[in-house]
Parts: C-alpha cells; sequence; structure tokens
C-alpha cells in the first residue's frame, strides 16, 4: 500500500487585520504537487525515510493557531487513516543545507546502465531485485537487504549493469536542480512570502496510506 500527502500552504493574514496573528489556508498542496515522494517525504517530514535522512520537521503534529478549513479537511482525512501531522516554515526551508547528505545509504540499491562513453544513466531505486541478489552472491531469505549496511560507494558491475550502495542529498530528493515535482510548489511559497514575509508562509501536512 502506498503513502500520498496531503495539506495546505497556509499565509498570516494581512498586517492591519483585527488579527494580525490569524493563519488562513492558501492553497491547497494537491493544486501544487501530488507526487507519491518517498524521498521528498523522508527528507522533510521522516516519511517513508528509505533514504535515511535526518528528517527536518517530523512529526510536529498540527500548529495549534492552524486555520479551520485545513483543520476540516485534517479531520475528514484522519477518516482514511491519517497519520504524520506536522508542519515547517517557509523560512525554516529557505534556512536548508540542500547539499547535506543522508545520514547513511540509501535502504535502496541505486541501479545504472553503463553507456558507450562511460556514462551511468539512473535506472531505478530497488527495495529488492533478483538480479541484484544474483550480482552480489545473495543467498537466503533476500527482502531488506538494503538493511545490511553496505559502506556508501560500494558497487556491484554485472556488464553494463552497475548497482550501488549510495547517500542522498536533499537536493537530489527534492529534485531542486532540474525543477521537478516540487518546484510549483517552491515557487507559490516564494510568491505568497514575497508579499507576506517569509515567516508568514507554512506548510502543514500529513500522510495517508
Amino acid at each position: 500500500m502506498g503513502t500520498d500527502i496531503y495539506g495546505w500552504l497556509e499565509c498570516r493574514a494581512w498586517p492591519g487585520n483585527l488579527d494580525e496573528t490569524s493563519w488562513s489556508a492558501a492553497i491547497n498542496l494537491s493544486l501544487l504537487t501530488t507526487a507519491r515522494d518517498y524521498d521528498a517525504f523522508g527528507c522533510l517530514f521522516g516519511v517513508r525515510n528509505y533514504a535515511k535522512f535526518g528528517p527536518i520537521a517530523a512529526d510536529r503534529g498540527l500548529p495549534v493557531d492552524v486555520s479551520d478549513v485545513v483543520r476540516q479537511d485534517h479531520a475528514e482525512s484522519l477518516e482514511d487513516m491519517g497519520f504524520g501531522d506536522t508542519w515547517i516554515g517557509w523560512d525554516e526551508l529557505k534556512a536548508v543545507d540542500w547539499d547535506e547528505f543522508a545520514e547513511a545509504p540509501d535502504s535502496r540499491i541505486h541501479q545504472y546502465e553503463r553507456g558507450a562513453a562511460g556514462e551511468l544513466r539512473m535506472v531505478e531505486k530497488a527495495v529488492w531485485s533478483r538480479k541484484f541478489t544474483e550480482v552480489a552472491g545473495i543467498t537466503g531469505p533476500v527482502g531488506g537487504y538494503g538493511e545490511r549496511n553496505w559502506p556508501d560507494g560500494t558497487e556491484w558491475v554485472d556488464g553494463t549493469t552497475v548497482f550501488r550502495a549510495e547517500r542522498l542529498r536533499r537536493r537530489d530528493a527534492l529534485s531542486l536542480d532540474s525543477g521537478g515535482d516540487w518546484q510549483p510548489l517552491w515557487d507559490a511559497c516564494a510568491l505568497l512570502a514575497s508579499v507576506h514575509g517569509d515567516e508568514n508562509v507554512r506548510l502543514v501536512v500529513w500522510f495517508v496510506s
């Protein structure tokens, strides 16, 4: 069973309003990304953290001052086994060291294909691969081989196929160098913050499996 992310971008009310500290639901996350992106989930929130990041904002719960719209949407999601409630501010996201590596090599073995010029093309990050177990000489129970804690950079080669135990960087998890599924969310945060200030924009999320 897979895990999906739900949530909202919230923005603090305009200065000068009667209640200057209130938060408003600004944009439903489903309008910005629908990606089932476990590397991003793990990097940011510690959910499905196969890549073994030190999560930035795990299990904080809903903000005590969450908007009524978000609270109601969250309550409805709980009927479908919601979990992992948390939030993170745009000011925190801007301060993240995106070049930081995960704390340990990925639980999944990374498979590449080597081209004619020697270049490597990523094929997949596999929790289980029969071909890998054969190349690595693994016998007996094969599930969970990623928990064997091979050192970062350990490599197995079979012709043009290359398997590696590798650590990801945070920027790899969110595809920050190539746009990626999270770019619209980043752009929306930056746009709201340009009007209201970095500290007045936050992402409130939860997960459903």
